[in-house]
């Protein structure tokens, strides 16, 4: 059966839920937000407890939300996150984290994370963390996002290293997919973007699948830097 990408749902809207993994160190922590996340309807597919055992187990059952602490036995956590993102370019990641400390913030985005929420948050605001995240909008706890949008000018206004004059050109990109990289790199959620262009969801969600594909990008991350590069968040 196909479906418009626009058009209602209908037999479709019963989407399969969140398959979460949760990876702390402190037990009852970890069992705590497991428990809030499969009563909201999330299915938590794995826990571990230390860096080695969740990249193995990441691995094992390819989670779409990795929920992940940084101070973790064996392997730190932005290590985790880097290791299991290289493996799964798909696999999203929301640090939670008693850091807000700028630089473990910055390292966890560096590594791969879509978001970072600190431990202090709510179990509705942890929820709807793990909801934003699994559809690829950026979260982060309030005041950190600017932090991060900081970080992403400051490593696009870095020199590239030249890589011969047989560079291939850029590829094109179609008028629409450039509007919604526009957006993206002015840090607007894709529910934003949606409102924004009068579109569906699922429409800026393939635009930007498009785009990464297009421009050989594993994620959000590089897609940012790509648009600050060029200038696309100040048109």
């Amino acid at each position: 059966m196909t479906k418009t990408t626009d058009g209602p749902d209908t037999a479709e809207t019963a989407e399969a839920p969140i398959r979460v993994m949760v990876v702390d160190d402190h037990p009852m922590w970890r069992d705590a937000v497991a428990r809030d996340l499969t009563e909201a309807g999330c299915d938590v597919v794995a826990t571990a407890g230390d860096g080695p055992q969740a990249v193995r187990r990441a691995r094992a059952v390819s989670p779409d939300v990795l929920v992940l602490d940084l101070n973790l036995p064996e392997m730190p956590g932005a290590q985790v996150c880097k290791e299991v993102v290289a493996a799964n370019p798909a696999l999203r990641v929301l640090v939670l984290s008693a850091s807000g400390e700028h630089a473990d913030v910055l390292e966890a985005v560096k590594s791969g994370a879509t978001g970072y929420l600190l431990k202090s948050a709510s179990t509705e605001e942890l929820i709807d963390a793990v909801q934003r995240t699994a559809v690829g909008d950026p979260v982060f706890t309030p005041g950190l996002a600017g932090l991060v949008l900081g970080e992403y000018r400051r490593l696009a206004a870095e020199p590239v290293p030249a890589t011969g004059a047989d560079q291939p050109k850029a590829p094109q990109l179609t008028e629409r997919e450039t509007e919604v990289l526009r957006l993206v790199a002015k840090g607007l959620s894709y529910k934003q973007i949606a409102e924004r262009l009068v579109i569906s969801h699922r429409t800026v969600q393939n635009h930007v699948q498009n785009t990464l594909g297009k421009l050989q990008l594993h994620n959000r991350v590089e897609l940012v830097r790509y648009a600050i590069e060029r200038g696309l968040d100040d048109a």
